[in-house]
């Protein structure tokens, strides 16, 4: 009896435990992420670069956005090699943008507003002028030496890529192969993650290789000392009043893992687990990619990005929902031969829906993944020759809809554009043209920075003022508002929420429209998309009871019950949402 009763609290603890982890932060259940890229958001001192103050001065701005929480890319001390994403000191902002006294600033006025504020982790690599790289190229016996992956010896491939990297125009910009010919006195080569610049820290090898005495165990001294370091650094931050961390290339921290990422999963799981005993109200974003392994390996929150191996099985993911062959910039973007967002309507809908089924079923419960509207990473959404308020609002009003957690990238709510042709900035490189300053005012430095426009931090580009918030905040038929409207409708619906439920209704064979359903038990929204120039309807099975009143909408739209079906019209270029009754 003993031995039963003891074997069913155990079993209860189990499901306790799963229950708990399932749940994570309570904020996070109705939350709205807004990505900001410090450099370009506001320039409080008018050096043409933003500024953590900058960002502090419009909080007010975001949270009339309807924005709950914003992630800033990173803001440590960095070498600018990429984008701050080449460390030098974790526990240190970096001059450029202020203090820490400015970070626990801008967290503390955040949180007065109701906005959370996360920070960007960059846990695979640091700087190449990192003091503990430094001080682990000196020798094998201190304190960092096995914080990086050091050897003498590598393949004949591996020196031919270092070969090919030297023959490129710029080789410190070059992401050819993964190591770097160092001759320090710890050994000849180290490895990197992706410029030189950026050594590869050492979590171990998921499955050593004898023969390689580099290659340690995830268990070895060295790679366990970096999941500490990891610990600390969050642990620093969050005693700041820092609300979370969105971890840069989360799935790649034990190298030759397998497919599953089982060890990389395992290592989540651990901080997980120290997460909820010590910060339970702090949350754990991933850029894996991957919410169906992310979540159950412990995170909160994984960014949706339908990808495949067939290039018609996707025809909408994160860094090529509307580019076609021809728009599509080269090195950057998922080519598809025809764009769903696009107004020629010649796009597919059925690999989108397949995937996205496949992940919201997979995931329900266990966590959430956010679909986002682009990243310092992507290409803006807004790009010639889709550039319209109207293609737009159609474009928001599908992430705005969508189950999860919404995520904006700073400046789609008011259609900034991608800006094509630009000069690589801080190892930008084509992403320079998704990375330009905040577009506030009409003034020539675009009410980013009181700089002359020489100076910005990249050029803007407003179209005589049309693409700013100044132009769009009073305009009851602008992007900026027309977001503010989704996100209003989303808050007050517990439907359209997070948490809502999603079924798509519309036939998978028959692209034009787009219609899901979002619903509870206590209310049903339909959601109609066309992004076609030309007027498409469809037909459905009988949804509801009554007259449906259209939420929202762009464009002209109807909706109409008929002997046959209720049945949805949609003009050009448009979309609604509408409330069953």
């Amino acid at each position: 009896m003993n031995s039963f009763k003891h074997q069913l609290l155990s079993v209860i603890a189990v499901f306790v435990s799963t229950v708990a982890m399932a749940q994570g932060p309570e904020w996070i259940k109705d939350a709205v992420l807004y990505q900001i890229y410090p450099s370009t958001y506001m320039d409080s001192d008018g050096n043409g670069i933003g500024d953590l103050p900058g960002i502090t001065s419009r909080l007010d701005y975001i949270k009339k956005l309807g924005v709950t929480a914003i992630w800033l890319s990173p803001v440590y001390e960095s070498g600018w090699m990429d984008g701050g994403y080449d460390v030098i000191d974790f526990y240190k902002v970096d001059p450029r943008f202020g203090t820490n006294t400015d970070m626990v600033t801008l967290a503390s006025e955040a949180h007065k507003r109701g906005i959370k504020v996360c920070l960007d982790l960059v846990a695979g690599h640091t700087s190449d002028r990192n003091p503990w790289f430094l001080q682990s190229k000196e020798g094998s016996n201190l304190r960092y030496s096995d914080y990086f992956i050091w050897t003498d010896v590598i393949t004949d491939e591996d020196k031919e890529q270092i070969k090919k990297r030297y023959e490129a125009p710029d080789p410190k910009a070059s992401t050819i192969g993964k190591f770097v010919e160092a001759n320090a006195p710890r050994a000849k080569y180290y490895q990197k993650n992706f410029y030189e610049a950026q050594p590869a820290l050492n979590y171990g090898y998921a499955n050593p290789d004898p023969s390689h005495p580099w290659e340690q165990s995830v268990d070895a001294p060295g790679p366990q000392a970096v999941r500490q370091e990891i610990r600390n650094i969050m642990s620093f931050w969050f005693s700041k009043g820092i609300d979370g961390f969105r971890v840069d290339l989360a799935s790649s921290l034990v190298k030759n893992d397998d497919m599953n990422k089982t060890e990389t999963s395992k290592l989540w799981k651990e901080m997980r687990e120290w997460r909820d005993k010590n910060f339970p109200d702090r949350a754990l974003i991933a850029e894996w990619f991957n919410p169906k392994q992310s979540l159950p390996a412990g995170f909160d929150i994984d960014f949706y990005q339908a990808r495949s191996r067939s290039r018609d099985a996707a025809p909408v993911n994160l860094t090529s929902i509307g580019n076609n062959a021809q728009q599509t910039r080269p090195g950057m973007a998922f080519q598809q031969p025809k764009a769903y967002f696009d107004l020629a309507g010649e796009g597919s809908i059925k690999g989108f829906v397949d995937n996205f089924k496949d992940v919201y079923d997979s995931t329900r419960g266990i966590g959430y993944f956010s679909f986002p509207t682009g990243s310092h990473d992507a290409q803006r959404v807004s790009f010639a020759p889709r550039t319209s308020t109207e293609e737009l609002k159609v474009l928001m009003t599908f992430f705005l809809t969508l189950p999860g957690i919404p995520t904006i990238y700073y400046g789609d709510e008011i259609g900034m554009k991608y800006l094509p042709g630009l000069p690589s900035k801080e190892g930008s490189n084509a992403r320079s043209g998704s990375r330009t300053p905040m577009q506030w005012t009409a003034e020539e430095s675009a009410g980013f920075s009181s700089c002359k426009p020489e100076d910005l931090y990249l050029p803007v580009d407003t179209e005589n003022g049309r693409i700013t918030v100044e132009a769009q905040e009073n305009d009851p038929n602008s992007l900026l508002n027309y977001v503010r409207d989704l996100l209003k409708l989303r808050k007050g619906s517990e439907a359209l929420g997070n948490d809502g439920e999603w079924e798509y209704v519309a036939d998978v064979e028959q692209p034009y429209p787009m219609i899901y359903k979002r619903f509870t038990g206590k209310e049903t929204y339909l959601v109609a998309i066309n992004p076609s120039g030309k007027k498409v309807q469809a037909t459905l099975g009988s949804m509801s009871d009554g007259a449906p009143l259209c939420a929202i909408s762009s464009g002209k739209v109807s909706y109409k019950q008929t002997k046959k079906g209720d049945t949805v019209q949609l003009g050009a270029c448009s979309a609604a949402v509408f409330k069953l009754q």
